[in-house]
């Protein structure tokens, strides 16, 4: 796809005159992350690295990403219903990997004493890549979907000014006007003030767990800020109080009323937003107590644990499987050809005939591959030679049913300029992920709220195999429908 602004990135002193001009942009409208010597302070900011130009996308892509994300929010919220299809899908997992294990171990316990909750919320992103074919043309194929702490919602929101602003210093108005606005951290908001309101009472807070250093403070203040911004009901004139806390302190100051009210330092919780608590690393034995009373509670948790697992690699590979799609959303035809058309191939690396299968084929073309354990937060997939050397290891163990196979997709790389804080302005080749966010919120049975709320589009250099912007490999950036 040749770009508008080609010619432009061959003038070396014109792009680095540009890229001084749009770092003061993203500084001024607040593009920023903590610095990485002082993770825990607003001190010293820096701007998130992002692209000096928008890259394009093809609209109609663009347009079937946001048309099926409300089917996905439907198929996550199916998912964590029903406990039969977790238990089955993840008996192999949960086996060989302990960090799913310890999350099913508190699932059901949660199980068995009954859930208290009676308000579900869902703040999930579902991420694409554009599959090109031989004859040039592109597929949307679905990476994975995020259903716990789905980041740089507040961020992307900023970024659009920064790159109308480039395009209107190069003259390109037009260019600059078919920059789509993007605001998912206000649709973000609204899902967790829906929560809030349903949960039904007007003193209690959000509670937000958060991670002592967190370098990506201000993405998240933009949604606590949209929330104490906006007036629930207003003939009321409530605000939604957000509070930060550790696991650690929820451990050690939070507690449960009989009726299994949440209450953080004597204030009751209406919801639980979850900002950390996907990786094992974050958790020791005082964070998995602390975890567990969270999910005993009846606040709204975000997400509950039935819809982290939910989110697993491992449910990704088996809702391909032929038929299930249609078991969990019965009677919606459209919405199964929706969500199966983004499929991509993925594959069961459980012990037995079909993960010898699995095996062997990636074996054979390990470049067609990528092996992927059941984590989330960037750069924990597997490509290439690694890959080969891990499924050597792995091939006659139980160990490898806590991985999966996915078949690589191949997108068509783009050139455009990484901007990075204490990096030179260089154009390099690129490929871009496509992240949709999509809200929703049940109470009991009833699904009162479905939407998509935004985009996010993520851009790195093809020489990083994988990882996001969170892992310092890949940057923000906007799309430019074509």
């Amino acid at each position: 796809m040749a770009t508008s602004w080609g010619s432009i990135l061959q003038d070396e002193k014109q792009l680095e005159e540009l890229a001084r001009q749009a770092i003061d942009r993203a500084l001024a409208e607040g593009v920023l992350l903590r610095s990485a010597q002082n993770p825990d302070s607003s001190d010293v900011v820096t701007y998130a690295p992002f692209t000096l130009f928008p890259s394009l996308v093809p609209s109609a892509l663009l347009e079937q990403a946001y048309a099926v994300q409300m089917d996905f929010n439907m198929l996550v919220d199916a998912v964590s219903q029903n406990a039969t299809f977790l238990e089955q899908t993840l008996s192999s997992t949960i086996k060989k990997d302990d960090f799913t294990a310890r999350l099913f171990d508190i699932y059901k316990q949660v199980l068995k004493e009954g859930v208290a909750q009676t308000v579900f919320l869902g703040l999930n992103r579902s991420d694409y890549m554009f599959q090109c074919s031989a004859d040039g043309s592109k597929a949307l194929k679905q990476i994975e979907i995020n259903t716990i702490s789905a980041s740089f919602g507040g961020l992307t929101s900023r970024t659009p000014a920064v790159h109308r602003h480039v395009l209107n210093v190069l003259k390109k108005t037009k260019e600059a006007a078919k920059i789509l606005s993007n605001n998912p951290s206000k649709g973000l908001a609204l899902g967790i003030a829906k929560a809030w309101e349903l949960y039904g009472s007007a003193n209690a807070v959000v509670l937000l767990i958060a991670q002592e250093k967190e370098r990506n403070i201000f993405d998240q203040r933009a949604i606590e800020n949209e929330l104490l911004d906006r007036q629930v009901k207003e003939e009321m004139q409530v605000n939604i109080h957000v509070i930060r806390r550790r696991f650690e302190d929820v451990a050690e100051r939070g507690s449960l009323d009989q009726n299994r009210r949440l209450f953080m330092d004597g204030q009751e919780v209406a919801v639980v937003y979850f900002r950390d608590g996907y990786m094992p690393s974050q958790y020791n034995p005082q964070n998995w107590e602390a975890r567990l009373l969270l999910e005993r509670s009846c606040a709204a948790k975000c997400p509950d644990i039935a819809t982290q697992l939910a989110g697993t690699k491992k449910v990704q590979q088996e809702l391909s499987r032929v038929g299930l799609l249609e078991k969990l959303l019965p009677g919606q035809p459209e919405a199964v050809a929706r969500l199966r058309a983004t499929f991509a191939g993925l594959y069961s690396l459980d012990m037995g005939e079909e993960g010898d299968q699995a095996i062997a084929e990636a074996l054979a073309a390990p470049n067609h591959f990528v092996l992927k354990p059941q984590r989330e937060g960037g750069g924990n997939n597997l490509y290439g030679e690694e890959m080969v050397q891990a499924l050597e290891q792995l091939k006659d163990s139980e160990e490898r049913a806590s991985y999966i196979l996915m078949e690589k997709i191949e997108p068509e790389p783009f050139g455009n300029c990484l901007l990075r804080p204490g990096s030179p302005a260089r154009v390099v080749q690129c490929i871009s992920e496509l992240g949709i966010f999509g809200v929703y919120v049940r109470q009991g049975t009833t699904l009162v709220m479905n939407k998509h709320v935004g985009h996010l589009l993520r851009t790195k250099a093809i020489e990083h195999a994988d990882g996001g912007v969170a892992a310092g490999v890949a940057v923000l950036d906007n799309p430019y429908p074509v």
